[in-house]
């Protein structure tokens, strides 16, 4: 907290410079400055494939999406200093806008406060001013938007989803950011052919790092709603009609007990719903933006998933391995563990071992994640991680499996026994009304329910 209030006092603003929009004969590329007056300047920026003949200059519409993917940019500079004001020089807000945005920064920087013990409200942490204007003043008139835009991320969510979708006759295009390994491999299992898959390439300002080892503030911000407006950039030069997530109901429930902390903010509903509203009132595209798993709980998505065996050997969801080519589960962290253990009650331990690489059930150090995972702690990992409750049905039901088959049980399930809280009881009836979950706290257009509902079949 002395850190926040120091950097307050000695750094009270951020300022939103400019963007600016260039044109190449194969790309469109948006850069980005953002300024905490008298500490540093940062310089950023995305490359976007351009369509044959597409071209965004005099697009209004293209102005409000990039000048929108930099304000979703802007608080990863931001939270260095936590400057009370943010002031903006481009581009326009209103103050329902202004609202949205804190919004948005607020509760996606949940878990940043929370780490580094500050307290603050959403009325009071920042200040956004607005002086700027956009260039252009008119609509461009395009082609009708058709089709899917499914994010691809390498894990086993967007594989299931894209399966589905494929599967069921949907035209769809992926998208990735910074294209890695397992992400076209996941679009080759599909059946796909590699063109495929669009790659936006992101361009961040490594001197944050440098502010960072210099003790200026660090950790998590809302990165999922990058990927949204990013996103909505790659469908509206590729003029496709649906942007397709693949975030889960269980993506609702807070990191930390009995508090609105939430890791995965951005991939909540209510973020979700909120984005809908900024499109429908502010970017205007026609794009609709919704996730087709959100009804649906990780623990029936690993189970629908599993049931895709080509998938296995190349999906891959670790933070850690991402970011080493190509990219590898860790085997050490506790986003690795929660996969592990959410396809523990429907493979063998010896194909998990295989899955992973390593035999993580046997990790003596993989302890104080299990049992964070399990909710025997005050918070669940700050990963993208499931519920508590399905977590618990999942290491539950590996349990009986391997004593039904006469196997012994690996170190970290035999501690959950001896910790008391293997209740074998009713977990068929959990398994069941978990099997029988359909959330209606959803926005999937009708088409999509349908295609979902009729995949969920297979739970039963």
């Amino acid at each position: 907290m002395d850190k926040f209030e120091r950097f307050r006092r000695e750094a009270p603003v951020l300022e939103y410079k400019s963007y600016t929009i260039t044109e190449t004969e194969e790309t469109v590329e948006t850069d980005y400055v953002f300024s905490i007056v008298g500490v540093a300047d940062f310089h950023a920026g995305w490359s976007f494939p351009r369509p044959e003949g597409f071209s965004v200059k005099g697009d209004l519409a293209f102005e409000r999406l990039a000048f929108s993917l930099g304000m979703a940019e802007a608080v990863s500079y931001w939270k260095a200093t936590c400057s009370p004001v943010m002031r903006v020089e481009c581009g326009s807000l209103d103050e329902e806008q202004i609202h949205w945005w804190k919004k948005l920064y607020f509760l996606g920087l949940g878990e940043f406060f929370y780490v580094n013990g500050i307290t603050t409200d959403i009325d009071s942490f920042m200040d956004i001013q607005c002086s700027g204007s956009f260039t252009c003043t008119a609509e461009t008139e395009r082609a009708p938007l058709s089709g899917c835009l499914v994010p691809i991320g390498g894990g086993k969510d967007s594989a299931l989803t894209l399966e589905t979708l494929t599967q069921a006759g949907m035209k769809c295009r992926c998208y990735a950011i910074n294209k890695r390994n397992s992400i076209t491999e996941t679009v080759l299992a599909a059946g796909l052919p590699e063109d495929t898959l669009i790659t936006a390439k992101r361009r961040f300002d490594r001197s944050l790092v440098d502010l960072n080892s210099k003790g200026y503030l660090n950790g998590h911000t809302p990165f999922s709603s990058v990927v949204a407006f990013s996103a909505e950039v790659t469908a509206y030069l590729n003029r496709l009609r649906y942007i397709v997530l693949s975030n889960e109901d269980s993506a609702n429930e807070s990191t930390v007990a009995g508090q609105n902390v939430n890791h995965q903010y951005s991939k909540s509903f209510e973020f979700e719903q909120d984005f809908h509203s900024y499109e429908d009132k502010y970017l205007k595209t026609g794009i609709y933006y919704f996730s087709f798993l959100r009804p649906l709980s990780e623990y029936q998505i690993a189970k629908l998933f599993v049931s895709h065996e080509k998938y296995l050997p190349v999906f891959r969801s670790c933070n850690l391995g991402s970011k080493v080519s190509p990219d590898i589960w860790c085997g050490e962290c506790p986003k690795c563990l929660f996969v592990c253990l959410i396809l523990s009650p429907f493979l063998s331990f010896e194909e998990l071992t295989g899955i992973f690489g390593r035999d993580m059930l046997n990790d003596e150090a993989m302890t104080d994640y299990f049992f964070e995972l399990a909710g025997q702690s005050e918070h669940k990992p700050f990963e993208c991680v499931g519920s508590i409750d399905e977590v618990n049905l999942a290491v539950t039901l590996a349990i009986r499996k391997a004593e039904n088959d006469g196997r012994e049980l690996p170190l970290l399930l035999k501690k959950y026994k001896d910790a008391g809280l293997y209740h074998p009881e009713n977990v068929d009836a959990i398994n069941a009304s978990y099997c029988g979950r359909y959330s209606d706290t959803n926005l999937l257009p009708p088409e999509f329910e349908t295609i979902l509902k009729k995949e969920t079949e297979r739970l039963l």
